[in-house]
């Protein structure tokens, strides 16, 4: 969860988990350091969902899902559509319309909060690939320091989730879907710093922030269908629940044996 009230961060499906806490010591050489890490990498992602991806405009009009007020989009055409000057902001700031997922505003105001999702979306396949091209150069060198030492003080946790997540994503038929209880723009923002966008669809990243991941996972097997084979990744009790309520395999991750093991029968196709 990433929140600007609480700084704690915490796992999208578990992969990418760099939450501190006793119970992920064994994944820590040093907690103290990893919480300062987890703090400027906080600050990166609130710097890039405010500067790129409109945040200050969409934290409190929270979406599970970026298609969710798709279908208020016009197609339009946003090449020299100005954000700053089309009223959104300033009818959110005065407290007109503070709207959660399901709940409907005016047709004109619905219609600018859907062309910053389109915006989000079109950032993250143009970017995800190469983000220090979206960031300043100041911001972009802050982050890949801050990516090697994140490395370095995990021993290479998210690289070992690159490869699982990576096997997963090149394989016919497969995809990776993301779960998180962080809001959706962060949640995005962080998928992309943490450099899981070539492995996650923007199209796959679902916020559970107000609905709760079991929603979610309804949500996502009504999506694909029920004759689909189903794996849940993380570290949490809920997720754990969720995926017992949908008879889903849970397969738990909580240290570098696991994720170890988790690439290993991704490898040898047990799973």
């Amino acid at each position: 969860e990433i929140t600007r009230e609480s700084p704690r961060l915490s796992a999208p499906c578990g992969l990418s988990n760099y939450k501190i806490g006793n119970n992920n010591q064994q994944i820590f050489q040093d907690t103290n350091a990893t919480l300062q890490l987890g703090l400027r990498m906080e600050e990166l992602i609130f710097n890039l969902a405010d500067n790129h991806l409109f945040f200050n405009d969409l934290e409190e009009c929270d979406q599970v899902h970026c298609d969710d007020v798709a279908a208020d989009d016009n197609g339009q055409d946003l090449a020299n559509y100005n954000f700053q000057t089309d009223g959104f902001r300033t009818a959110n700031a005065a407290g007109a319309i503070c709207l959660g997922p399901g709940v409907r505003g005016g047709v004109d105001w619905m219609r600018k909060l859907a062309f910053r999702y389109r915006r989000i979306k079109e950032l993250y396949d143009t970017f995800k690939d190469n983000i220090p091209e979206l960031l300043s150069s100041p911001v972009g060198e802050a982050w890949r320091q801050l990516r090697t030492e994140i490395d370095q003080n995990t021993d290479n946790w998210c690289a070992l989730a690159l490869k699982a997540l990576g096997l997963i994503h090149n394989r016919p038929g497969c995809v990776n879907i993301m779960v998180t209880t962080t809001q959706l723009v962060p949640a995005i923002a962080k998928c992309m710093l943490y450099e899981l966008g070539p492995v996650f669809n923007i199209d796959n990243v679902y916020s559970a922030t107000k609905i709760g991941k079991e929603s979610c996972f309804e949500r996502i097997i009504q999506r694909f269908g029920k004759n689909v084979t189903y794996v849940c990744v993380g570290d949490g009790r809920e997720e754990e629940i969720a995926a017992k309520t949908h008879n889903v395999p849970f397969w738990p991750i909580s240290t570098h044996n696991d994720l170890m093991a988790l690439h290993q029968a991704l490898e040898l196709e047990y799973l």
